[in-house]
C-alpha cells in the first residue's frame, strides 16, 4: 500500500482533502500530513475539517514517499511561497510518482515549473496560469496525465477525482 505526502496548510478545501483521504484509506493507503511547520493543527476555509499535520516540511524526504497529494482550496498559494515545499512537490513531478492536485492545487506545480507539455485541469481561476506555465488545460471532470498527474477542477468532481487516484496506485502497484 502507497505512503501518500500531502501538501496541506490552513484555508484547504475541506472536502477536497476529507474526500481522496477516506478513499485512499479505505483502499488500504496511508495519508502524511505535512506543512510548513509540524505539529499543529490547520482548518479548512469552509470550518467543517481540521487536520494534525504530522511532520513539518523539513523533516520529510520525497523519497520516503510513493506519491504526492495536494488539495486545493488557498493552501496550495499559501504553500508555495517556501522553496521547501515547492522543491518537495517538484521531486515527485521529476521522479514519475504519482501527483494527485485538485482545484487550486495545481498552483503548487505552476511555482515548481514542472507542469510543461502535460495535459491539466483545475479550477477555472487559474486556467491561463497554467496554459502561461505551458501545460495544456482541459475543462474536464478529471485528466490523467502520463499515468502520473491526476488533476481536477472542483469539489463537484470528487467522485471521478477519488476513482482515478486510486485506480492509479492500484494500476502502479501501489
Amino acid at each position: 500500500m502507497a505512503r501518500i505526502a500531502t501538501l496541506i496548510t490552513d484555508m484547504f478545501e475541506d472536502m477536497e482533502f476529507t474526500s481522496p483521504k477516506e478513499a485512499l484509506e479505505t483502499h488500504g493507503h496511508t495519508v502524511v500530513t505535512i506543512d510548513k511547520e509540524g505539529s499543529k493543527a490547520v482548518r479548512g476555509k469552509q470550518g467543517e475539517a481540521r487536520v494534525e499535520i504530522e511532520y513539518g516540511i523539513s523533516d520529510v524526504n520525497p523519497e520516503d514517499f510513493d506519491a504526492l497529494f495536494i488539495p486545493g482550496g488557498f493552501s496550495p498559494d499559501l504553500l508555495r511561497d517556501d522553496d521547501r515545499v515547492v522543491a518537495f512537490a517538484k521531486s515527485f513531478m521529476n521522479a514519475m510518482k504519482p501527483v494527485f492536485a485538485i482545484c487550486h492545487g495545481p498552483q503548487l506545480l505552476i511555482t515548481a515549473r514542472a507542469i510543461e507539455g502535460r495535459d491539466i485541469t483545475g479550477y477555472k481561476s487559474i486556467r491561463v496560469d497554467l496554459e502561461n506555465a505551458g501545460a495544456k488545460f482541459h475543462d474536464q471532470e478529471v485528466v490523467v496525465c502520463q499515468k502520473q498527474l491526476v488533476t481536477s477542477r472542483t469539489p463537484q468532481d470528487l467522485h471521478a477525482f477519488n476513482r482515478e487516484i486510486v485506480n492509479l496506485l492500484e494500476e502502479k502497484g501501489l
